[in-house]
């Protein structure tokens, strides 16, 4: 996954598209089937965790040293999985049928697997590693993601 021309800027980043797409498919068409009760409830929570995730890619992908916009990454994946998990709330109380959560999971999958791919290769450009102040941020080993999903599991596996 290349972060993409710096002179066409964030719009060329194809994991922040998808994430966009992804916020804007649950707040168009999932979002609307809630009941009002909710309004200031689950949907405001669902509403600004899936707006989070493109959001702090942005975020990332406007900070120059490479370990901010891993950061800034993970904390999208955070967002991602909070989605998820309201998601699966909604399925559980009957706001949303298992139809639907089920096209969103293909999305989410989607996102989480360009993400990764992403952070990895954040990690190995090491954009602005040797410039002055790089050496004051946290360093952590490079490990490989790889989506177990595609091999048949629901979980991603680390392998360092």
């Amino acid at each position: 996954m290349e972060q993409g021309d710096s002179t066409k800027g964030l719009e060329s980043l194809v994991v922040w598209q998808k994430a966009k797409e992804f916020a804007v498919l649950v707040c168009r068409e999932v979002l609307p089937r809630f009941p009002l009760e909710e309004k200031w409830g689950l949907t405001a929570q669902l509403r600004r965790a899936v707006q989070s995730v493109p959001a702090n890619i942005a975020e990332g992908f406007g900070r120059y040293y490479y370990q901010e916009g891993i950061r800034y990454c993970y904390i999208a994946r955070g967002s991602l999985e909070e989605a998820y998990s309201h998601l699966c709330l909604a399925r559980d109380l009957g706001y949303i049928p298992s139809e639907d959560l089920t096209r969103v999971e293909h999305e989410i999958n989607v996102v989480r697997r360009m993400l990764h791919g992403y952070i990895g290769f954040l990690k190995r450009s090491k954009r602005g590693e040797n410039d002055p102040g790089s050496d004051k941020f946290v360093r952590e080993p490079l490990v490989e993601w790889i989506d177990a999903a595609d091999e048949g599991d629901e979980s991603a596996q680390v392998v360092p």
